[in-house]
């Protein structure tokens, strides 16, 4: 009986332990074991991402980004095809572990958790307009000047904000905002560095970049769900602090807008993606 007893306690302990093991697992170790890296991408969202129709690959500097993390975890890359309006809920829902090229604002902190920026961006106008070059956004804050923006975006908020007196024209989609400005709808487009300078490049008559002051410089960030535990949050902070600093991140970038002709000399002078 004593025998007995001392077994059954045996017993219990181990799978006490083993119940403590299992517990203890973290969010690198659910990963591991599952063999991928889920991410939300989207179609046609150079430099960010782009899905090539004839063979299904995707890429973008966003794709060698998650790349690099997948193969730090040893494990394969997952592209889950998204959208800007549901990369957050991807997250959320757990659907994909994380999301990159997100702006860090405090509506979205409510419903994710942030890592240390990857790249810092910037808010501009595209305009073929010169009277725009060189102006201050509180000089274009007048109700004289119309711009358009893609609505519910970053860009959107900061027309909000520092533009509330200019006429802004909302629209669905970036590429509706930007047939306004080629059609004389709006003096300007209002949207971030990398998108500005892509759009500047793919349609010329909607002119070039400017950069009104002072720089609105905002952090673009890695979006994780907050039920992932503080060693993955840790990692992906750290991951992004290193390679923005040694400017890995700085050449996919640049690396994404060759195809474009768009190279270090084409970025305005005080704007650095290290922030």
């Amino acid at each position: 009986m004593k025998l007995f007893s001392k077994l059954c306690g045996a017993a219990v302990m181990a799978l006490s332990l083993l119940g403590s093991s299992i517990a203890s697992a973290g969010t690198i170790d659910d990963i591991r074991g599952r063999g991928v890296l889920r991410i939300p991408a989207i179609l046609n969202e150079t430099p960010y991402f782009n899905k090539d129709p004839r063979t299904g690959e995707w890429q973008g500097f966003v794709i060698d980004m998650a790349n690099d993390i997948a193969k730090t975890l040893d494990v394969k890359l997952e592209v889950v095809e998204s959208s800007w309006a549901n990369a957050i809920l991807d997250v959320q829902s757990g659907k994909v572990d994380m999301a990159f090229a997100v702006t860090a604002t405090p509506v979205r902190a409510m419903s994710v958790s942030f890592s240390d920026p990857t790249y810092y961006n910037s808010f501009v106008i595209v305009s073929s307009k010169e009277e725009l070059n060189g102006k201050t956004w509180n000089e274009l804050n007048d109700p004289k000047y119309t711009f358009a923006v893609d609505l519910g975006s970053a860009q959107d908020l900061i027309t909000q904000q520092y533009l509330p007196k200019a006429n802004i024209l909302r629209f669905k989609t970036r590429d509706e905002a930007i047939v306004a400005v080629t059609t004389g709808k709006a003096e300007g487009l209002v949207n971030t560095m990398l998108n500005g300078l892509v759009i500047s490049k793919k349609a010329p008559n909607i002119g070039s970049v400017q950069v009104p002051t002072p720089v609105l410089s905002t952090p673009s960030v890695i979006a994780l769900n907050y039920s992932v535990d503080e060693p993955f949050k840790t990692f992906v902070s750290a991951w992004a602090e290193y390679n923005r600093r040694i400017g890995n991140n700085q050449t996919w970038i640049l690396k994404s807008l060759e195809p474009f002709g768009i190279t270090l000399t084409d970025i305005p002078d005080g704007f650095g993606f290290g922030g």
